[in-house]
C-alpha cells in the first residue's frame, strides 16, 4: 500500500480512518525492515572516486564506461551476475527494479547499479547490516482526521529542474512539475511537487518542527489528482525518507518554498 491509498470507507468513517492508517504503518514498518529494505544499504560508491575500478570491501572490478559500468570477476570474487557466476567481464546498465532483482549479487549481498547526472555508482545491499539489525520500529503518531486537508494540483506551464542540496552533501536537480495548494488554520499555503510516472505526486518538505520533533525533512506522496486538479492532502502519511534509515542514500532536500511555517505533528516522525 502506498503512502496514498484509502479505501473509500476510510474516507469517511473516522475509526475506518485510524485501521487503514494502522495496516499503512505496519506495512511501512515491514517494506522497511525487509532484507533488502532501506537499512540494509551500507555503502553508495560513486566509480569516479575509484578510478581503478576497486572499491574497499566489494568483490570485483567496477569500471565507468561512459554509457555503462564494466564489471570483471574472477571466481575467487564470488560474484553472479543473474544468477550465474560471473567469471571475466559484463557491461551492465542501471538497475531500475526492486533490489532482490538487482543483476549482481555476492553471496546475500545485492550490488545495485546506479547512475545520477551521468555518473555511476555501486550500491552495496546487505541484510546483515547493523542498521538493520538494530532497527526497533518508525515513531509515528495514529491518524488525525484534522490532517487530512483538501487541495488542488496547480501545474506549470512547463516543468522545472531546481538544484537543491543532497543527503550526501552534493547539489543535484530536482524536478518539479506544479504545485499542491492547501489551506491550513485559515491560511493558504503550497507545496512544490514532482509527478510521478503514475500521475501520483511526490512533495520533499520540512515544517516548523522538523530537526526537533521529527526528522529534519520528510516525503509526502498524494495520489495522482482528479481530473479538477483536486488532491487530498494527507499529513498523515508523511514518510521518513530513505536517508533517514540510512547514511548512504542521496535523498534531496526540501527545494525553496518547501519549509511549511507550522508544525506537522502527524505521520512518521522517527527512526526508532
Amino acid at each position: 500500500m502506498s503512502s496514498s491509498d484509502h479505501t473509500p470507507e476510510a474516507a469517511q468513517n473516522p475509526q475506518a480512518a485510524a485501521q487503514d492508517w494502522q495496516r499503512w504503518h505496519e506495512r511501512r514498518v515491514e517494506t522497511v525492515s525487509s532484507a533488502y529494505g532501506p537499512l540494509s544499504l551500507t555503502g553508495t560508491h560513486w566509480l569516479a572516486d575509484h578510478p581503478d575500478g576497486r572499491i574497499d570491501g566489494v568483490p570485483g572490478r567496477w569500471r565507468d564506461a561512459g554509457a555503462e559500468v564494466l564489471l570483471s570477476a574472477e571466481e575467487a570474487d564470488g560474484i553472479s551476475v543473474d544468477g550465474e557466476p560471473l567469471v571475466g567481464e559484463v557491461s551492465l546498465g542501471p538497475d531500475r527494479g526492486p533490489i532482490p532483482a538487482s543483476r549482481v549479487s555476492a553471496g546475500d549481498r545485492r550490488l545495485a547499479v546506479l547512475t545520477r547526472e551521468g555518473l555511476w555508482a555501486v550500491r552495496d545491499f546487505d541484510p546483515h547490516s547493523p542498521a538493520r539489525r538494530a532497527f526497533k520500529g518508525i515513531e509515528a503518531r495514529g491518524h488525525e482526521p484534522a490532517w487530512v486537508l483538501p487541495g488542488r494540483f496547480v501545474p506549470y506551464e512547463e516543468h522545472r529542474t531546481v538544484q537543491v542540496e543532497n543527503a550526501d552533501g552534493r547539489t543535484r536537480g530536482l524536478g518539479l512539475a506544479g504545485r499542491i495548494v492547501f489551506a491550513h488554520e485559515g491560511a493558504e499555503h503550497a507545496l512544490h511537487v514532482a509527478v510521478e510516472s503514475d500521475g501520483s505526486l511526490w512533495a520533499v518538505f520540512a515544517d516548523a518542527g522538523s530537526g526537533r520533533s521529527s526528522y529534519r525533512f520528510r516525503f509526502l506522496r498524494p495520489a495522482a489528482p482528479g481530473a479538477d486538479g483536486t488532491v487530498t492532502v494527507d499529513f498523515n502519511r508523511s514518510l521518513l525518507p530513505p536517508c533517514a534509515f540510512a547514511d548512504h542514500f542521496i535523498c534531496p532536500f526540501p527545494p525553496p518554498g518547501n519549509t511549511l511555517p507550522f508544525t506537522v505533528p502527524v505521520g512518521e516522525l522517527n527512526k526508532l
